[in-house]
């Protein structure tokens, strides 16, 4: 179990961020580990084992933080959401069970996060903490967007994770309409605004820690008030990020990248507003763990709009008019056509994209796109990028291009690819390509990419049975990426499939590639890409020398310049 009484505000699991990279986790734990004890021997065991998985290869294993790992691995999210219970054994809860198999995802997603409470067995509060929680969080905040409309990034940091109890509604509802005030009046610099308003919510919620000179926070020695402020102010930052991405994983919300705010999707807010309406919003079984424990993993409970088959089958009817159902089918069977159905029409939405794609009607949006991802304009920056650059890829020639990003059901993006594979394909029917993305930069991208890029590539190669090669794009790349890239021309390696090709090369010239194909009087070929990495290859067997990745690297950004006249 976990104390509260350091806890000032509302928090939330920063890794992972998305709900649903904790489904392999999980999936992990169960085929190995249950029925097991949950003490350091299987923890390290666990990590060990996660650390081999396709998710994790490549990642470096300090041996000393095996245990360490384990648990904030499971005993956080997976745990506190009641998919899986770790005492006295290492066992799914139905919740658990479920989630790992069904196509319905987001509904039971969303049944977890309406029972998560404060306090709890899981989370203790004692008479003396200074902070009272009492409530649903993610219950009051599906009502505080809902009685906004909408919400910003911003206001969720600063003031939606004061909702600590849910009797303190109406006073953070008249938080945030003092501050939308305030804004509207605000004559200078709103960057300057917004962290004025930071620090004096956290100068107000921390006061007795400040006055008794208890700002050193983990893993730094330095006790400033500077210090402090900012590391309160990253922690708010990563809640309320990571909060967003729950809420979106139940496919209840929007988010507006642009506008940086949440909102109830019109097609869900009869199914909120039911919710909001039905379920109550007091904490249960506070003291009582076995109760709490089996409320928790009840994939049943709470009862949501879509539990009422005649509301089920109006909604069948009103999405899809044209389509007849059994009247005697079971609920279940009903969610399951309504989930296929709206697959289906999510796929044909998919379908009209690329079309509009192919005849280069999506080219001024995908170029003001990158624009914005340049500019980091977006709340969901890496998510756009890889989104984007599967349109720009889709737009620029023939093949079948698969984006390993997740869509909602309006074919918008949902979450960014899995750890295991490439962020895009691309079937070119005789060779592939896959395209790697990133928006980091120094040594930090050479650290992050260069293992799983090759990797990737290896896999792609071994599933196809094809030539392959590899496309990394970043706004910016580090010379240690070019010169290893480089280097992976000249050794072939079997780990990665043997002949690694990959070319590095910076946003601004895909984005110039990008314009050649628009602007070319025809529609450029498999055989133009192909060319593309073949005489990359070639300018590799030419660059010799301690500098040839320097030559090697000039010269295929001049090529990538005059890409359809290779």
């Amino acid at each position: 179990m976990a104390y509260l009484k350091n806890r000032r505000t509302l928090f939330a699991t920063t890794s992972p961020r998305t709900p649903s990279l904790m489904l392999p986790d999980i999936r992990l734990l169960a085929e190995h580990f249950s029925g097991e004890p949950w003490n350091t021997v299987t923890q390290e065991k666990y990590t060990e084992l996660l650390y081999q998985s396709d998710e994790n290869k490549g990642q470096k294993l300090y041996s000393g933080y095996k245990d360490l790992v384990a648990r904030d691995r499971i005993n956080r999210s997976p745990k506190k959401f009641g998919f899986v219970r770790l005492s006295p054994v290492v066992e799914l809860t139905p919740a658990g069970r479920i989630w790992l198999d069904s196509p319905r995802k987001a509904e039971i997603l969303l049944r977890q996060l309406l029972k998560y409470q404060l306090p709890s067995p899981y989370h203790v509060q004692t008479p003396d903490d200074k902070t009272r929680f009492w409530g649903k969080p993610y219950l009051e905040l599906f009502r505080l967007i809902r009685h906004f409309g909408s919400i910003t990034f911003d206001e969720m940091q600063a003031f939606g994770l004061q909702l600590t109890d849910y009797r303190d509604f109406d006073r953070i509802v008249d938080k945030i309409e003092t501050f939308r005030r305030d804004k509207a009046a605000n004559k200078g610099s709103y960057k300057k605004f917004l962290d004025e308003t930071l620090n004096a919510n956290i100068l107000r919620i921390y006061e007795d820690e400040i006055t008794q000179g208890r700002t050193r926070t983990r893993e730094t020695a330095d006790a400033s008030l500077e210090k402090f402020l900012k590391t309160k102010k990253n922690n708010l930052r990563d809640y309320a990020d990571s909060i967003f991405r729950h809420l979106r994983g139940t496919e209840m919300v929007n988010i507006s990248q642009s506008g940086h705010s949440i909102s109830i999707a019109p097609e869900k807010r009869a199914e909120v507003d039911y919710l909001l309406a039905t379920i109550d919003r007091e904490p249960c079984f506070v003291d009582d763990y076995e109760p709490y424990v089996a409320y928790l993993g009840n994939p049943e409970i709470p009862h949501l709009l879509t539990d009422d088959r005649e509301r089920l089958i109006q909604t069948l009817h009103e999405e899809f008019p044209e389509q007849d159902f059994p009247s005697e089918a079971d609920i279940n069977t009903l969610k399951d056509l309504l989930a296929e159905k709206r697959e289906t029409r999510k796929n044909e939405i998919v379908s009209e994209q690329i079309r509009a794609l192919k005849d280069q009607r999506q080219y001024e949006d995908i170029a003001e796109k990158f624009k914005g991802i340049r500019a980091k304009s977006y709340y969901d920056t890496p998510l756009m990028f890889e989104w984007n650059a599967w349109r720009a890829m889709t737009m620029i020639d023939g093949g079948d291009i698969q984006a390993n990003l997740s869509l909602d059901d309006n074919g918008l993006p949902l979450s960014t690819a899995p750890g295991n594979m490439a962020d895009i394909t691309c079937d070119y029917g005789t060779f592939g390509v896959t395209v790697e993305l990133t928006l980091a930069t120094g040594k930090r991208q050479f650290a992050m990419e260069s293992e799983p890029v090759p990797r990737h590539l290896g896999r792609y190669k071994e599933m196809t049975g094809k030539q392959a090669y590899c496309l990394f794009i970043a706004p910016k790349i580090n010379e240690a990426t070019i010169a290893f890239f480089f280097g992976l021309h000249k050794s072939p390696i079997d780990f990665y499939g043997g002949e690694t090709i990959i070319v590095p090369l910076e946003l601004s010239y895909f984005e110039k590639m990008l314009a050649d194909s628009y602007k070319a009087d025809y529609i450029p070929s498999p055989a133009h890409v192909e060319r593309f990495f073949l005489r990359a290859m070639e300018i590799a067997a030419e660059c010799t020398g301690k500098n040839g990745w320097k030559k090697w690297h000039e010269q295929v950004t001049d090529m990538a310049e005059n890409w359809l006249s290779i």
